[in-house]
């Protein structure tokens, strides 16, 4: 028997990727803070095999889970060829999450990244994130970037020249201080299970009429974007973020099918927020993934400032009260 344990953090994209090919790859560059309190952490065992051919049991959050299950079983036929431990073994893992699943929190990205960390481990003893950044990739796109401490660009891009659609690199190097510390308060404006996912979202991305409009626009903006971070430019920089986010959900709006995933408080966040940058005249932005939730995005200096706005205006927006309170960090952990 061995045992390995991971925990890694979600993500939250700020130039988004919504649209892929072949095999996870995505159809422009997109960018991320590495989070540090919303993660997943994976705990496997290795066990002797009772029969030919892959085998995964997992206990998420105190419950047997044949779903997610099926799912690992299906990465890991994918990865085979790399890993040959999937095929070695019986897999036991117990996993969890820090925050509500499913509920546009990126729980795939993090879940993702903890197994590829494990997986490294265990086919090679020491991780490479390069490598974990690729499997992860392929087990969720976003996963690639929840590697990557603290500002991960996943993405071949010409104004990255170590960039690349098969793994994400890290590009916090150059970044202005302003940035190092930056603080994402969640503002849980629904914790159920999204009517539609991410995976589905993006295959409708296939045929879209704005469909490579979008790519086009995502890979200017990625530059830009990154640009003003190199600049300490807060205004710019919000301005790119606020405009990414809702070009995703009105992509959702305008896809066949058309979706929503906002929700009534959703919007009314979005305005209080706005009210309360032209008041207080604070660098205060907000981000969306592809749920309801609102990403509240802020420096660190301003902390005490946002922290009472969201008791005084947003708590009562929130399901049940509920915002949980994160920051930029520094990718997986071993447990």
């Amino acid at each position: 028997m061995k045992n390995v344990k991971y925990e890694a953090p979600s993500n939250i994209a700020l130039v988004k990727y919504w649209g892929k090919y072949g095999n996870q790859l995505p159809r422009n560059a997109s960018i991320s803070f590495t989070l540090t309190n919303c993660k997943s952490i994976f705990d496997i065992q290795l066990l002797d095999k009772s029969h030919h051919g892959i085998e995964v049991e997992i206990n998420f959050e105190g419950k047997s889970n044949p779903k997610f299950a099926e799912k690992i079983s299906l990465f890991f036929g994918k990865i085979a060829a790399d890993y040959p431990i999937v095929n070695q073994y019986k897999f036991s893992i117990v996993s969890s999450n820090t925050f509500p699943h499913s509920s546009g929190i990126a729980s795939s990205a993090s879940s993702m990244a903890a197994l590829a960390m494990c997986l490294e481990e265990l086919q090679h003893g020491i991780p490479d994130l390069q490598r974990a950044s690729s499997i992860a990739r392929i087990g969720s796109g976003s996963a690639s970037r929840s590697v990557i401490p603290k500002l991960g660009w996943w993405g071949s891009h010409g104004a990255q020249p170590m960039s690349s659609n098969e793994y994400a690199v890290s590009v916090w190097e150059e970044t202005d201080e302003v940035f190092h510390n930056y603080q994402n308060a969640i503002l849980i404006a629904s914790s159920g299970e999204k009517s539609v996912s991410s995976s589905m979202g993006h295959e409708l991305m296939n045929n879209h009429v704005f469909g490579d409009l979008r790519f086009q626009n995502a890979n200017q903006s990625i530059v830009e974007l990154y640009g003003a971070m190199r600049e300490g430019d807060l205004e710019k920089w919000g301005e790119i973020v606020e405009y990414e986010a809702l070009s995703l959900h009105a992509l959702m709006m305008m896809s066949h099918p058309s979706f929503i995933l906002m929700k009534p408080n959703s919007i009314s966040m979005i305005e209080k927020i706005r009210d309360f940058r032209t008041s207080s005249k604070l660098p205060v932005y907000f981000t969306l993934d592809a749920g309801p939730n609102i990403h509240l995005l802020y420096p660190k200096c301003i902390e005490k400032q946002v922290s009472e706005f969201i008791k005084n205006d947003m708590e009562a927006l929130c399901e049940n009260g509920v915002w949980i309170q994160d920051f930029v960090g520094d990718g997986p952990q071993r447990l």
